[in-house]
């Protein structure tokens, strides 16, 4: 109290020292603190994070280590499809659970310059002996989650090497080398990855790669433990030095084949060597004037475009944003679209997929009048079209170049599988097959999975926006709902990845996930109408998270957004040199 005391009193005698015009001065600076503070109060907003604006590049990423490695190649001359790979290479080190070189990828390419789309399909397939009847001699009745049998050949290097060879400024020996030097020298293991790593630690122990490479003293690494991957920084190197023929054909091709002898898998010398990337046309749908596109199957992608056509069926808007009416429209649109992607979605080079049919105007307003605005359907059915989860990030450079791209292992640490001595995890993408005979996904050699990652990109006017979020089969349902947030509602892009959102993971039944910042009396009369809700968090990770950028050429401005459900950024490219 003394010290209390005295303390008060040398503060007004110093009070009585200042001279009358610091005083008024003083008085003058509070009425405008008083003034802006008020002014503050008016001002409101739901979204927790401002967009990254500037007319240099962005990069958005799940990690900010990863972002920064692109934007700092950006900053040393290379384009948004440098960045991108270098920024996806980082992410193979830094978040290994979700994605790296055993995975695949799926990229939209934005050429300012010519003003077209480019759809990058580096999905890879099954081994060739991996058939219906190798599973049934191995005893198998169903396709398995994890082990060598669910591995298809990853395709994420080839990705990266033919979007280079198109795009890119710079060579995959400098893209690659932040990644080798954040693998080699290690990075301190942020929250969110903590957490997955943790949950993932049982399973890694049952295969030696996998708990010599992932594990320190068989745990996972804590929150702000620096994580180091020797291996991995080996074979980034060695793509590096060898290019895309170092994977498929060479020393690390080598390590995967001992792997796949060790565990009695069908893969062969020639699945590798044989494999390629394969450039596609992207789909589009029109959507209140926006044009969204979508990669084509063996993507998700159509069932996004399908539900925002049956969405445009209903005066979303007026609803209101997240209201009872909107948010019933959607999950129901949802249901019908994705009904429609189990039924028909699969390999094109096996099936014949009615894209046309299913993305028709008509077959929209035909569907949509399965939509009962006073009771949810928990029992939809494909319709009869006329005939016709991972990592995201995005980067867009100063020149409005632009990337959308996505990359995953499937499951986290994939099949739990790392070859001898590679430092990454081989994908479990062929998990997502079935032992249907006639189904469109029906396991078969040398075919690729229905996939679940998909990019997006959507335009109006002078406006380009490159987007994607995470999340399995969340992935459709999350786009559809981040594109009517911009269109409809009129949000920014960080409003629209930040904005509650619902996620209904069955194709059947009315289950369905929502996040507890859709009201309470709004969640009451969606169960009024049949939906069995689960309310998650604020900012649930079964919503998968996203990242966005934004072009608006009129003024030659970029935005960025990240979403907080994932530990990510958007980082701008730092000031060139003068």
């Amino acid at each position: 109290m003394k010290n209390s005391g005295h303390n008060g009193l040398r503060g007004r005698t110093r009070m009585n020292r200042i001279p009358k015009i610091l005083l008024a001065l003083a008085a003058t600076v509070l009425v405008g603190v008083s003034f802006t503070t008020a002014a503050a109060q008016e001002l409101s907003r739901s979204q927790a994070r401002s967009m990254v604006v500037t007319r240099y590049g962005i990069v958005a990423a799940e990690s900010p280590l990863a972002a920064q490695a692109g934007a700092q190649i950006l900053a040393h001359g290379g384009n948004a499809v440098d960045a991108i790979v270098a920024t996806n290479a980082v992410m193979g080190v830094v978040e290994p659970m979700m994605n790296g070189m055993g995975g695949d990828l799926f990229a939209i390419v934005y050429d300012a310059k010519t003003g077209r789309l480019y759809g990058l399909n580096a999905s890879g397939w099954s081994p060739a002996g991996l058939t219906l009847a190798f599973l049934a001699d191995h005893g198998m009745t169903k396709m398995p989650l994890f082990g060598i049998d669910s591995v298809t050949v990853p395709g994420a290097v080839d990705g990266w090497t033919q979007l280079l060879q198109r795009f890119g400024r710079l060579s995959l020996h400098d893209d690659l080398q932040p990644a080798i030097r954040t693998a080699r020298e290690g990075f301190p293991v942020p929250e969110w990855d903590a957490l997955y790593w943790a949950g993932a630690a049982p399973a890694l122990t049952k295969n030696p790669g996998a708990a010599q490479t992932y594990l320190i003293d068989g745990k996972a690494p804590a929150l702000g433990q620096v994580f180091r991957n020797p291996d991995l920084a080996r074979s980034l190197t060695l793509v590096a030095n060898g290019g895309r023929d170092a994977f498929y054909r060479g020393a690390i091709a080598e390590k995967i084949l001992a792997l796949e002898k060790q565990e009695g898998g069908a893969m062969t010398a020639a699945d590798l060597a044989d494999y390629h990337a394969e450039w596609v046309t992207p789909l589009s749908t029109t959507y209140h004037g926006w044009t969204v596109y979508e990669l084509p199957p063996n993507g998700q992608g159509i069932a996004a475009l399908e539900m925002l056509n049956l969405m445009a069926q209903f005066p979303l808007a007026s609803y209101g944003h997240n209201s009872a009416d909107a948010l019933h429209v959607m999950i129901e649109a949802k249901k019908l679209a994705y009904a429609d992607l189990a039924c028909y979605v699969g390999d094109p080079r096996f099936s014949k997929i009615p894209i046309a049919g299913l993305l028709s105007p008509a077959y929209a307003a035909e569907r949509a009048k399965l939509v009962d605005m006073k009771h949810a359907n928990c029992n939809v059915s494909p319709g009869l079209p006329p005939a016709g989860d991972t990592t995201y990030l995005t980067a867009v450079d100063a020149e409005g170049n632009m990337v959308s791209l996505i990359q995953s292992n499937f499951e986290e640490f994939g099949s739990r599988l790392v070859p001898p001595g590679a430092g990454f995890v081989l994908q479990d993408r062929g998990a997502l097959f079935n032992l249907q005979p006639g189904s469109p996904d029906v396991l078969a050699g040398r075919k690729r999975p229905l996939h679940t990652i998909i990019p997006a990109f959507m335009t109006h006017g002078q406006t380009r926006i490159a987007f994607g979020i995470m999340g399995g089969f969340n992935q459709a349902q999350a786009h559809a709902q981040f594109v009517s947030n911009v269109v409809d509602f009129g949000m920014d892009i960080q409003a629209a990845m930040e904005a509650a959102r619902f996620d209904k993971i069955d194709f059947g039944g009315c289950d369905v996930d929502m996040e507890d910042r859709i009201p309470a009396d709004v969640r009451a009369v969606l169960t009024a109408r049949g939906h069995q809700i689960h309310v998650d968090g604020d900012y649930a990770a079964i919503m998968g998270g996203g990242q966005a950028v934004e072009r608006d050429f009129s003024t030659g401005v970029n935005f960025g957004a990240s979403d907080p459900r994932k530990d990510g950024e958007a980082i701008p490219e730092p000031l060139p040199k003068e």
